[in-house]
């Protein structure tokens, strides 16, 4: 009994020994342990006692090296917050928090570039490209790995989209009349199924311009069929601008006339159907389209055996040939000679289109000027030349020019107008009085001098 006592005290030292590192609240834990356990098994047998002393040091051997795993930590945090000037390069506390490998391979740079880690799509700045697919991926399919096409998909243009791309591009052909540029930027265009769209606007955007804009939108009428659209729908463009006469007449009141020309030449061009004007046969009910449909059958049965109705607009004023303007300005001059009106002499200047001509005008002016006889005609031109320059209609440059043109052969037209000095300084007095010339053009005009007889008698010899 003696002997059992003393082992039960040597254990209990033991046990006192490896508890004492422990806390209060630990050493409490493991004394409630015990003492349940020896009021459990209070009849243990030495070997029993023996085993469960192995078990409670093994126990507190393992509280210890975890106590001992946190403390450590706690030292290493505070380490690095103090100073880490401190810590030496070798030691394992300087690795903390280190994205370099530990391991002593690669170039001490970060893991896969910084681009590693979930969810992360690559390094910055990484561009993909198209990659085959692979025949072992799990989603490969064959049937449809083989027929599959990668290209751009341009929308279809809406009808408020449509007109903001078109009316430029109608703008900038009527400046330069190329239609092969045109057609390139139609065809960068999806037009879907308003390319009949086009067309309506050009034909709608000339009406309102000139005649040499109704020209090119004819030429490019016809040059756009078979690259662009077909005859069909230039035949839709145009049955759409037929239902759009009564608000097309509201600002230009010649519109079924010009529209009528239009069918016709595109007839005539074999851009619109040949059977085009038998379609609307007995099925017009408004008045504006039967008068265009009437005016492209009059001229058709007109030029029936002319292929193209090339000259429906008239020719343009920069390809008119000189002698046909040399003679439109001076049938417009003598006309208004002859009538004083002002407005139509402008109008008809305007609808030459070839302000680059206008000092031909003046010329032509002065000219008739030093061919009349009486004042009139220099009343009338200085009058008409001043409307023209206050208008602009005449520039400064044409102005000069065209004076200039005379100063140049006022010795030659002498001779067939003895008179022509003294008529041109009269002229040249008013338009400067008049506000139509500067006072250098003034001063440049030439003038000849005061004829004197020689005094020794000569026979009346004009001395030079």
């Amino acid at each position: 009994m003696a002997t059992d006592v003393d082992a039960w005290s040597e254990v209990s030292a033991a046990e006192q020994e490896v508890v004492a590192p422990y806390s209060g609240s630990e050493q409490d834990e493991l004394a409630e342990d015990e003492l349940n356990d020896a009021e459990v098994n209070g009849n243990w047998t030495p070997q029993e006692k023996a085993l469960h002393e192995a078990r409670i040091k093994a126990k507190a051997k393992r509280r210890l090296r975890r106590t001992s795993s946190k403390d450590s930590t706690r030292e290493s945090l505070s380490s690095t917050e103090v100073s880490d000037s401190t810590v030496e390069p070798t030691s394992p506390k300087g690795k903390l928090n280190d994205r370099k490998s530990r391991m002593g391979k690669g170039r001490g740079l970060p893991k896969k570039g910084g681009a590693g880690g979930k969810g992360v799509w690559g390094a910055p700045g990484m561009v993909y490209t198209y990659e085959e697919p692979d025949a072992r991926d799990p989603n490969y399919d064959e049937a449809c790995a083989v027929d599959t096409v990668f290209a751009t998909v341009v929308p279809e243009l809406d009808e408020v989209q449509l007109q903001k791309a078109v009316h430029p591009i109608v703008q900038e052909y009527f400046e330069h009349g190329d239609t092969h540029e045109v057609i390139a930027l139609l065809k960068g265009l999806n037009l879907g199924h308003k390319r009949h769209e086009f067309p309506s606007l050009a034909v709608s955007l000339s009406l309102e311009g000139k005649a040499s804009h109704r020209e090119l939108t004819s030429r490019l009428l016809s040059d756009i069929i078979g690259k662009v659209m077909n005859t069909e729908d230039l035949a839709r463009a145009f049955d759409k601008i037929l239902k759009d006469l009564p608000d097309l007449i509201l600002d230009t009141p010649e519109a079924p006339q010009m529209l009528g020309q239009f069918i016709a030449r595109a007839v005539a061009d074999h851009a619109l159907p040949l059977d085009f004007l038998d379609r609307y046969k007995g099925k017009v009910d408004c008045d504006h389209a039967r008068a265009a449909l009437s005016r492209a059958a009059l001229l058709l049965s007109m030029k029936r055996d002319i292929n193209r109705l090339d000259n429906v607009w008239g020719v343009g004023g920069g390809q008119r040939p000189v002698r046909h303007l040399i003679r439109e300005m001076n049938l417009l001059l003598k006309e208004y000679l002859s009538s004083g009106d002002i407005s139509e002499a402008e109008h008809c200047l305007r609808e030459l289109e070839v302000p680059h001509f206008h000092h031909e005008l003046v010329y032509e002016a002065i000219i008739m000027v030093l061919e009349a006889t009486g004042s009139t005609a220099v009343n009338m031109m200085v009058k008409l030349l001043k409307v023209f320059w206050e208008t602009g209609l005449i520039t400064l440059d044409q102005m000069n020019r065209g004076f200039q043109r005379v100063y140049d052969e006022l010795p030659d037209i002498n001779l067939d107008v003895p008179n022509a000095h003294v008529i041109m300084e009269t002229f040249v007095d008013s338009c400067f009085q008049a506000a139509v010339i500067t006072k250098q053009l003034r001063d440049a005009c030439p003038c000849r001098g005061r004829k004197r007889f020689v005094s020794e008698g000569d026979g009346g010899r004009i001395k030079q």
